[in-house]
């Protein structure tokens, strides 16, 4: 299994149960795709950088993984349909040590 981080950045304006819920189900999809969660970072609200979707700041998050690339590709898909994501990245942390 390879290392993975990934920081998304979901809707300021979800209440708290639909940003934990939103977590949990994506921790959840690592997990049911043979991935393991290591940790996971909730760095809350920010100031944006620029304006996405007319909001000006998000919610941030940052979770360390292991999996497969078929799990950083599913996870990744998912992330791309959700309404609650506004913007996210996935990288392999081991990346420079081949």
């Amino acid at each position: 299994m390879r290392s993975y981080e990934t920081l998304f950045i979901l809707k300021p304006d979800l209440e708290e149960e639909a940003i934990t819920a939103a977590i949990e189900r994506l921790t959840a999809l690592i997990q049911n795709n043979k991935g393991a969660v290591e940790q996971v970072n909730r760095w809350g609200k920010k100031k944006l950088a620029y304006e996405i979707q007319d909001y000006r700041e998000g919610y941030y998050t940052l979770v360390l993984f292991q999996g497969e690339p078929e799990t950083a590709k599913e996870l990744d898909r998912v992330m791309r349909l959700s309404d609650e994501v506004m913007r996210h990245v996935i990288v392999r942390r081991d990346a420079g040590k081949e």
